[in-house]
């Protein structure tokens, strides 16, 4: 099974968060199942540690990747195809985060 993990849950699947519940965890760590992070949810954890709202043990641009590659969680990109497809989506979400992984759903 493919599956995208949201900012949050991969940040608490990294921090062994309790708030994670262990049907979470074993889906992500579970060898047979390609899970992904896009690259919209590090630029979003990267905004939250510039802005004090996220502490981490390291710089997020070393800590973010190095955890990722630690759990074989593969980046997911984006680019201005993906984009341009924002204006295609309903307006369920005003976060402009959720926004763009909604797209990146579609490229997992």
């Amino acid at each position: 099974m493919k599956l995208l993990v949201d900012t949050h849950i991969f940040l608490w699947f990294i921090t062994n968060n309790n708030r994670l519940s262990r049907k979470y965890c074993d889906s992500i760590s579970n060898a047979d199942n390609e899970i992904y992070l896009s690259v919209v949810s590090v630029w979003e954890a990267m905004i939250k540690y510039q802005l004090g709202k996220l502490a981490l043990p390291e710089s997020p641009d070393i800590y973010l990747p190095k955890q990722r590659e630690k759990h074989l969680i593969s980046s997911l990109s984006i680019d201005e195809t993906t984009i341009a497809q924002l204006a295609k989506l309903p307006s369920l979400h005003h976060d402009p985060f959720d926004r763009l992984l909604n797209l990146s759903i579609f490229r997992a």
